[in-house]
């Protein structure tokens, strides 16, 4: 008996070391695909986006300046709102695959903005050829993308502040209320003084 109680925490300590072991191996090659993957798309990515941009946008200024505008300010407010329903409904009944799928989704609305950042933010050949493909067949864009994705920033930030104001005061009210209801039933269920002729 004595021997199978030594042997049980060398098994445990052995099959714990494993399962380091293997989230370690796993992190390490997770990291090296996520670093080769971003080498590629850093060599790729700048120059296809700016030329699908040049396309839709054929050299003309108006149509650099709205498309710019549009993307930048849906491409922002729409990931940021996503985020702030993740954030809001973590902690309710489906609150986490709710908040799950808005993350992904805001992820993937916000994958045109993070390809315009590439360009503008890249130091790679393909950045710079994206930046002179957009100066030639996409004037307007970039200052225009920025210019929507702040204004969106900026509603996110006036939206999220009287959300979570609202929520804290629901909050507050609904504590004062438990107080209210705690300390009425403390005072009917308090003991009656005795009565002072009695003995």
């Amino acid at each position: 008996m004595t021997t199978t109680g030594q042997e049980l925490p060398a098994e445990s300590k052995g099959s714990s070391f494993r399962t380091w072991r293997n989230r370690i191996i796993a992190l390490v090659v997770t990291a090296l695909v996520l670093w080769v993957s971003y080498l590629i798309l850093a060599a790729f990515i700048p120059r296809w986006w700016a030329q699908r941009i040049a396309e839709s946008v054929s050299g003309s200024f108006a149509k650099g300046i709205w498309s710019g505008l549009l993307m930048g300010a849906i491409c922002t407010a729409v990931p940021l709102f996503l985020l702030l329903l993740a954030g809001t409904t973590w902690r309710k009944r489906g609150g986490p695959f709710i908040a799950g799928a808005s993350a992904v989704l805001a992820l993937a609305v916000a994958i045109p903005n993070l390809m315009t950042l590439t360009i503008v933010l890249g130091n790679s050949n393909a950045a710079h050829a994206g930046e002179r493909i957009l100066d030639v067949d996409a004037p307007g864009f970039r200052g225009a993308a920025l210019t929507g994705a702040i204004g969106a920033a900026v509603l996110f930030l006036a939206v999220a502040f009287l959300v979570l104001r609202r929520r804290f005061r629901k909050n507050r009210a609904a504590k004062a209320r438990a107080a209210q209801e705690k300390q009425s039933v403390a005072v009917e269920t308090a003991p009656n003084p005795p009565e002072s002729g009695a003995y």
